[in-house]
């Protein structure tokens, strides 16, 4: 069996790394927690688990965690968040995988709960992720808040079965406030790299948005939280071109 470095970027994580810890501990050589100085219990929760800590000023997500991936000490690397947990048979694909380690990556599915209730729709399931990786043969893209980790040879990949689970929203307004977070990073990010938008944007891109994850990815079979989560999602659209137009003008 190969060994298995995990590693973790937080920032004030206690409410969830205990739950990812305990879902990896016994797959993992080393758990690496690079935190961005938290003031709660999350060092201290790390520390239960065996973790080695590297705090690390916060400069963005795709540095943050292209950072913790160059300080791991094994070849062979799982890229988690602290509100994620693997599943029971997605860690045994893991282990299958870390007996007969054959590609550079591993992708699988990733399913994320809103206030208590898995979403399989409004575009929020599969959302296929490559976490398990050859160090070195993957980095995370620049593309702050929704960083990729890309494979330097994408056909050396295979897709594992079983599920990440995601704990990402407990309250509607932790979704409000983070949608208006992202829509604001977007915006700034997409500026800099030379995009714009028009007035013409500023209503389209939102009802588009809201029609395709509703009724096209069938955000209705979700009920109330499919619709929660599709109108808040459009109004983000709303913010992030609103914000892009205001930026240039």
């Amino acid at each position: 069996m190969v060994k298995l470095s995990v590693v973790i970027i937080t920032y004030n994580e206690e409410r969830n790394l205990g739950r990812c810890l305990a879902s990896i501990k016994d797959i993992a050589d080393e758990i690496l927690i690079v935190d961005s100085g938290s003031t709660d219990r999350t060092q201290e929760i790390g520390r239960n688990f065996g973790a080695r800590i590297i705090e690390r000023p916060f400069d963005g997500y795709y540095q943050q965690k292209n950072f913790a991936n160059d300080q791991a000490s094994n070849e062979h690397i799982l890229s988690l968040d602290a509100d994620e947990e693997l599943s029971p048979e997605l860690k045994a694909s893991m282990i299958e995988v870390l007996n007969n380690w054959t590609k550079d990556g591993y992708s699988f599915n990733r399913l994320t709960s809103f206030c208590g209730a898995w979403i399989h729709y409004c575009g929020w399931y599969p959302d296929r992720k490559i976490r398990l990786f050859k160090k070195g043969r993957a980095e995370w893209s620049h593309q702050n808040p929704h960083e990729k980790l890309e494979l330097k040879d994408p056909k050396s990949h295979a897709k594992l079965s079983g599920d990440l689970l995601h704990y990402s929203f407990y309250s509607v307004e932790e979704y409000r406030k983070q949608q208006e977070k992202y829509a604001t990073m977007w915006a700034k990010n997409a500026y800099a790299n030379g995009r714009r938008a028009n007035a013409f944007q500023l209503w389209y891109k939102p009802v588009f948005k809201f029609f395709r994850d509703y009724i096209l990815l069938a955000g209705f079979l979700d009920g109330v939280n499919g619709l929660i989560i599709c109108r808040l999602a459009a109004g983000a659209s709303y913010l992030k071109y609103r914000t892009l137009y205001q930026l240039a003008n």
